[in-house]
């Protein structure tokens, strides 16, 4: 009998369960990914982490604690990205500063192909229109592949 609401325990992520929503109709989705939160200082944050079995989820668990734990670099690293992806010339370092504080992140997804996406929100409102924020993917290696905009 398979369990049709796998949840995953992990001692630095908390625990993990299969992402499900329900439409207006009372049709529930089951979807290709599973869902937690961590806190990390003071702040929680939603994790995404692609699989459709736990098996899938655990090989990617390493990748996503090794992000988390270093959380202080690569959000400055993502917001310094985004800044530099947008600007028209080189940024000043108070643009870059300014971006730092206002771009808050919200989601950190795992991808099965070891990537990493931080998606980020617009505190102030000012950078990005309401509904759209920037995401910054990391390929396997740790280095920044692309910024783009999502609603």
């Amino acid at each position: 009998m398979s369990d049709e609401n796998p949840t995953i325990d992990d001692p630095a992520l908390g625990t993990l369960v299969r992402a499900r929503s329900e439409l207006t109709d009372g049709t529930v989705l089951t979807h290709d990914w599973f869902v937690g939160t961590v806190t990390v200082d003071g702040a929680e944050l939603e994790l995404m982490v692609e699989g459709t079995a736990p098996d899938e989820v655990l090989r990617l668990l390493p990748r996503l604690r090794d992000t988390v734990a270093r959380l202080d670099e690569l959000r400055r690293v993502a917001s310094d990205a985004v800044v530099t992806n947008f600007s028209t010339g080189e940024p000043e370092p108070s643009e870059l500063d300014d971006a730092a504080t206002d771009l808050v992140l919200e989601t950190i997804e795992a991808s099965s192909d070891g990537g990493i996406v931080l998606h980020l929100t617009d505190s102030c409102g000012e950078h990005f229109p309401e509904e759209y924020w920037p995401a910054v993917h990391f390929g396997a290696d740790g280095a920044v592949e692309k910024v783009t905009v999502e609603s």
